[in-house]
């Protein structure tokens, strides 16, 4: 016996997948691309600061490791003592005694200070991992000098924090972490794009924050 089927009472509904347009396709591997091309160059141009950064931030975290570096000397010393002498502080001779300094004592550094009392004057150099402070009698012009140096991993070490390195490097470091930026967000486009690999990146990437997160809250009080 034939069976009759009411096709009115038929509903079908047909799911049709949106076909992106050529345009958005164009688009989205122009965006894949240049991601890809600022992934692979701007690694290639930060791998030095990320490795520099990477290394002092474990020399940082354990300075006690690296503290038989710290050396400190002491120099004696004697100026003209017509240029601290005068009762007016304006009339004391304060570049010819950094430059008198500098010549005798090979500093380099920075002056970061320049203090001037009754009866002495302190000069203060500053740079990374050295310090010198030059202690001035206004009465005769002798004078007492202390020299830090922290070595090679103290310099570093205050490259990485931007202690005393003035303002061009602290350009420096903007520059660098902008790379890092550059390289981090790039990645997370690139992993957009890999089908297979989207959502096993995104997870991973999302406990990675999380495991951040409850580290510090496990240590930090």
């Amino acid at each position: 016996m034939p069976i009759k089927i009411n096709q009115s009472k038929i509903n079908l509904s047909i799911k049709v997948k949106p076909v992106k347009s050529k345009t958005r396709i164009a688009f989205e591997r122009k965006v894949a691309m240049l991601s890809r091309w600022l992934h692979i160059y701007g690694s290639m141009i930060s791998f030095a600061i990320v490795f520099f950064f990477s290394v002092t931030g474990i020399t940082l975290n354990h300075p006690d490791y690296f503290a038989g570096e710290l050396k400190t000397t002491q120099e004696k010393g004697k100026m003209d003592s017509n240029w601290v002498m005068s009762k007016d502080t304006n009339k004391i001779a304060k570049l010819s005694i950094v430059e008198y300094l500098r010549k005798n004592h090979h500093i380099t550094a920075a002056v970061s200070e320049f203090r001037m009392d009754d009866g002495q004057c302190t000069v203060s150099f500053k740079g990374p991992g050295y310090a010198a402070d030059a202690f001035i009698n206004r009465e005769n012009g002798s004078y007492e000098l202390t020299l830090l140096q922290a070595g090679m991993i103290g310099v570093m070490n205050d490259l990485h924090k931007g202690r005393d390195t003035g303002s061009r490097w602290s350009w420096v470091i903007d520059i660098s972490a902008a790379l890092l930026i550059l390289v981090s967000l790039t990645g997370m486009i690139l992993i957009l794009y890999i089908k297979r690999k989207k959502w096993s990146g995104l997870i991973m990437a999302l406990i990675g924050a999380l495991l951040l997160w409850l580290l510090y809250k496990m240590f930090i009080p």
